[in-house]
């Protein structure tokens, strides 16, 4: 506490403004900091760009539901290798929340193939064991947060894809219906529509209560 018993009031009146202004400085540069996300660009048309350093972002887990354990009709029977864009990961730990901003890339490989893999069952025989193993690129997806640029889409999250193919991936994408991606995730994601109950990665980094 400051103390001013013995400062005439004008003396007192300028410390007190002093103060109330470094507050005010220290309040602004916080949340500049606390917002100050490297978020996604977009060209004339609203079409987001393609991120070009993803596999520099923050690997968080590699979901898989093979076709083999899903009667042959897996919706999503590759590998999907999730990058969270480093700015918004560092808010995401301080935090606990996802900010406007957030980029989140999916990149999708097939399973790898060979002499040594099942042709039902999709796993391979490699020297660590029988298992399943990525193969090739094909294809990358993105999602981003922003409520005020997206403030109709629930929870202000977009999805895009550049190409369910194998790379170059197509450098602009559009937006995915609402009804395509949204619902899934407001209904069954854990962590404002991110599925952090499958990557112990953002789990292990949740401000615990």
């Amino acid at each position: 506490m400051i103390e001013l018993q013995n400062i005439d009031n004008k003396t007192g009146w300028l410390v007190m403004k002093r103060i109330s202004i470094a507050m005010t400085l220290t309040l602004i540069a916080g949340a500049a900091v606390a917002q100050n996300i490297n978020g996604p660009t977009y060209n004339d048309a609203g079409a987001v760009n393609s991120p070009t350093d993803w596999r520099q972002w923050i690997f968080v887990g590699a979901p898989l539901t093979p076709n083999a354990l899903n009667g042959g009709e897996a919706a999503f029977p590759e590998f999907h290798n999730v990058y969270v864009e480093p700015s918004a990961f560092a808010h995401y730990v301080d935090t606990g929340e996802w900010a406007n901003g957030t980029q989140i890339a999916k990149e999708l490989t097939l399973l790898h193939e060979g002499d040594n893999c099942d042709e039902e069952t999709g796993a391979c025989f490699e020297v660590s064991g029988q298992g399943y193993f990525q193969g090739e690129f094909s294809g990358l997806e993105l999602t981003v947060k922003d409520t005020e640029r997206f403030a109709d889409e629930p929870g202000g999250w977009v999805y895009y894809s550049f190409g369910h193919k194998p790379e170059p991936y197509e450098t602009t994408a559009q937006a995915f219906p609402t009804e395509s991606c949204n619902s899934c995730h407001e209904a069954s994601a854990d962590t404002d529509f991110v599925f952090t109950q499958f990557y112990p990665v953002l789990r292990a980094v949740q401000p615990k209560e």
